[in-house]
Parts: C-alpha cells; sequence; structure tokens
C-alpha cells in the first residue's frame, strides 16, 4: 500500500497533476511557494493572516528583499490560489508545513503553530497525502510531535478508516535554509536535504522538491534531517559565541579583535571567519541551539557547549549597553537624559526583518537607563507590537542634523545605505558594534568607541 501511494504521487508529482499546499507564507514559506510555482507546479498558499493571500493574489510581494516581480506571475495564474480557508488544502496531495517555532517564556521549544497545523491536516483529511515539515526543530518533532497531532485532527473529525504512517500517510522533514538578503544563493539553487519517517516517504517527499530545486539529497530518516538543521545553526552559534568572548579577553589586552579575525583570515584553510556583534538576530540561529539543548536534557545528556554559547551570546546586548553608559559617562555624561540614537532596527543588514533582532533589547535596555532614544533604519520604517516587544517608535531619518542631536550614536545594524562619512564627520559620540566606521577611525579618534 505504501509503495502504491508512493508510485502514484511519485508519478503526479514528476507530471505536474499534483497540488501542492505550502502552509505558512513567511520568510520560508513565500520563496518556496514561487520556486514551486515557477516549476510549474499547481499551488495553494495558506496562511492565518488574511493580508498575506490577499496581497498575493494582487500579486503583491509584502517581503521586500525578494524583489518586486516574485508574485506577479500568481495574478492571471490558473495553477494558484492563496486562502485563509483551510477546507481548500483538502484538495492538495502534498502539503509543506512552514510555520514559526519560537521559544517560550524560559527558552522552551514553543510547537503549539506545528501542532495546530498538524491538527488541521487531520481535520481536513490527510489520508493519501505527504505532509513535509520544514519548521526548524529538535530531532523527533516529525515523528513524535507532528503525527500525533495529524492522528489527533482525525479521530476529532471523525473521519472513517484509520490513519497509519507510511501506508496511507507518508510523512517527512526537509529543513528549510533561507538566508533573507543574501543573493548568491536562491531557494532554487540551495541544496535541499530531505528525510522521511520510511523510504517511502522519503522517495515521494525526493520527488516533490527535485522538480523545483536544483539538488536534493536524501538522508537516512527525518531525525537526520532534523538534526542536520540543528546543527547547522549550532555551528554558527557556537562560533559567534567564541567570537564574542574572544572580544571580551583580547579588549582589555588593547587588542582590536577585527583586527585579529581580519589577520586569522589569511589562513586559506582550517579557518572560517565569525564576528562579534550586539547578539543575535533571526528566527534560526537565537532559537534552534535550544531546541537541541532542551531535547538533550530529555535523554539525560548536558549539551555543555551549546548552553554556555548561549549565555555568551545572550549576555552581548547588556554589556552593548554598559559600554553606552561608559562612553558616555566618559564625556561626563550620565545614562539617565542621554540622547541616543540607534543605527539599524532589523538583525543583518540591508533587509527589513526583524526577528529576534538585538536591536530592539539594546533600545529597551537603554529606556530602562533612562536613555531618550530613537532609531534610524532605511528598511524598518515603522515598529509593531511583537511577540516579545512594542516600541511604539518610527524610524528617524539618519540626517546630519539627528546625527548631531545624539549624545550617542549606536550602530547596531551596517546598513550599505547609511552615510558612514557623513556620520563619523557629525557624530559626537559613537559606539560600533559592527566595525562599520574602522575606515574613519582616525579622523573620529575618541568620538569612535567599538563595543
Amino acid at each position: 500500500m505504501a509503495s502504491d501511494l508512493a508510485g502514484g504521487l511519485v508519478s503526479a508529482l514528476e507530471s505536474r497533476r499534483a497540488t501542492v499546499g505550502v502552509i505558512g507564507l513567511g520568510y520560508v514559506g513565500l520563496p518556496l511557494l514561487a520556486c514551486l510555482h515557477g516549476a510549474g507546479h499547481r499551488v495553494i498558499g495558506f496562511d492565518i493572516d488574511p493580508a498575506k493571500p490577499a496581497a498575493l493574489r494582487r500579486g503583491e510581494n509584502y517581503l521586500p528583499h525578494l524583489g518586486v516581480d516574485l508574485c506577479r506571475g500568481f495574478v492571471a495564474s490558473e495553477r494558484f490560489a492563496a486562502t485563509t480557508d483551510e477546507r481548500e488544502l483538502a484538495c492538495a496531495d502534498a502539503c509543506i508545513i512552514c510555520v514559526p517555532t519560537p521559544l517560550g517564556v524560559h527558552n522552551e521549544p514553543d510547537l503549539s503553530s506545528v501542532h495546530r497545523t498538524g491538527e488541521m491536516l487531520g481535520r481536513i483529511g490527510a489520508a493519501g497525502k505527504l505532509i513535509v515539515l520544514e519548521s526548524t526543530s529538535y530531532p523527533g518533532t516529525t515523528r513524535g510531535d507532528l503525527w500525533p497531532a495529524v492522528v489527533r485532527g482525525h479521530l476529532d473529525a471523525k473521519h472513517a478508516g484509520v490513519l497509519q504512517l507510511g501506508v496511507n500517510v507518508l510523512l517527512a522533514f526537509s529543513p528549510e535554509r533561507e538566508d533573507p538578503g543574501r543573493k548568491d544563493h536562491t531557494t532554487k539553487t540551495i541544496p535541499k536535504l530531505v528525510g522521511g519517517v520510511d523510504a517511502a516517504s522519503t522517495r515521494a517527499a525526493v520527488a516533490l522538491y527535485a522538480g523545483a530545486i536544483d539538488k536534493v539529497i536524501a538522508v537516512r530518516s527525518a531525525e537526520v534531517a532534523e538534526a542536520a538543521k540543528v546543527f547547522e545553526n549550532v555551528f554558527r552559534a557556537v562560533n559567534i559565541a567564541l567570537a564574542n568572548e574572544l572580544k571580551t579577553v583580547l579588549e582589555p589586552m588593547g587588542i582590536d579583535v577585527w583586527e585579529v579575525i581580519e589577520a586569522a583570515s589569511s589562513k586559506p584553510f582550517g579557518f572560517m571567519p565569525f564576528y562579534p556583534g550586539p547578539g543575535l538576530g533571526g528566527h534560526c540561529i537565537p532559537i534552534d541551539p535550544y531546541y537541541l539543548a532542551w531535547k538533550a536534557r530529555e535523554h539525560k545528556v548536558r549539551a555543555r557547549l551549546i548552553e554556555l554559547a548561549g549565555e555568551i551570546n545572550t549576555a552581548m546586548p547588556e554589556r552593548v549597553v554598559s559600554a553606552v553608559a561608559r562612553a558616555l559617562s566618559d564625556r561626563g555624561l550620565a545614562c539617565k537624559g542621554a540622547k541616543v540614537l540607534v543605527l539599524g532596527l532589523a538583525y543583518k543588514p540591508d533587509i527589513s526583518d526583524v526577528r529576534e533582532s538585538p536591536s530592539f533589547e539594546l533600545i529597551e535596555r537603554l529606556q530602562s537607563r533612562g536613555c531618550v532614544v530613537r532609531y534610524a533604519d532605511p528598511h524598518v520604517p515603522r515598529t509593531w507590537a511583537m511577540r516579545k516587544h512594542d516600541l511604539g517608535l518610527e524610524s528617524s531619518e539618519p540626517t546630519p542634523e539627528n546625527i548631531a542631536w545624539a549624545d550617542a550614536v549606536l550602530i547596531s545594524t551596517a546598513h550599505s545605505a547609511f552615510d558612514w562619512p557623513m556620520i563619523a564627520r557629525h557624530a559626537r559620540l559613537v559606539v560600533d558594534t559592527r566595525n562599520a566606521l574602522a575606515p574613519w577611525a582616525n579622523v573620529m579618534g575618541e568620538r569612535l568607541h567599538k563595543a
């Protein structure tokens, strides 16, 4: 039976007779939806936020870093639909889940969106479908969390028959590898890992992606694919923590960590540069290590290096704010009443993505010390209520007047749109967490502090 279902789905996917649903139309789901549609698949985009399907039906892209043309082909296409109605997914042969997997208030995994989505798929009818999870989580989520949720939805809806994994439902994990703003790789060109809960599921999932992604790599199981994704981001988190700690070690010695990293980067093997910063941002690196550490404790194992890296990285915003306070004090100013302009709200340069951006914590910590804080970010004109933050601020223009207004300018994100020579000329004091003003260090002299 499993081979019959997989064989039928593979044939339908290869001939473009299958319908593919993408659930969650954010930074992962939207480019994937466009990639699948561009490869000739019939697609249905689903999101609980009505603004997103409505924008796509108008051919409008709400994620600027993906380009204005990304969604224009949807408007006249007979192979495209976007909806908030879960019932429209009932006709999908394959459903790909791209929903958020954030952390709870105690840094514990929050899989509520995965659970709700699984229950929804069971409710609308999962029999005969291939279900693929792309949302990052700890190893075992696809088999141990998503699948029971699908079964619950099936039972609650009182569907006839029994769902049998690998028999009348196929299930796999394929980690997303999006990096917003990156120009040298796209959804199509980034190699795709695929691991099913059984061989039939893997076979069908490979066929799902093979027609749209340049290179698809099958691994032995869903758990291997899940662990590979977490390892990718743990690797980065640990090495960023090393760079952050190296900075704190070298600073009292009067050694510039940025110069050290540049020097070490001259070695053509055995070294990969990572850089310090004001804290971690984005959906993956600040979150995924906690997922793995949490799962390790369930198995009576301590992920000590991962936990230590998390402590180092999460301590950076307070270290930066303390550096601002010291720099102000050196000029005879107290934090209370001091005017601070934070440059950059997005978590990385030249995009509008603010997920887990350390700039929010920097602003809140500065405000708690009595600072009057503004921010400037050409990609984020205003803030909005988020899961953790609600600043209620609008972006200031980084004009010479606004730069000179600040007692301290804090560089949190080095957008290329910022006029760095102008900032160097007009700023009374700069605390630079990104080494953005290094070319103008001699001009700035004691006005420049690195943090």
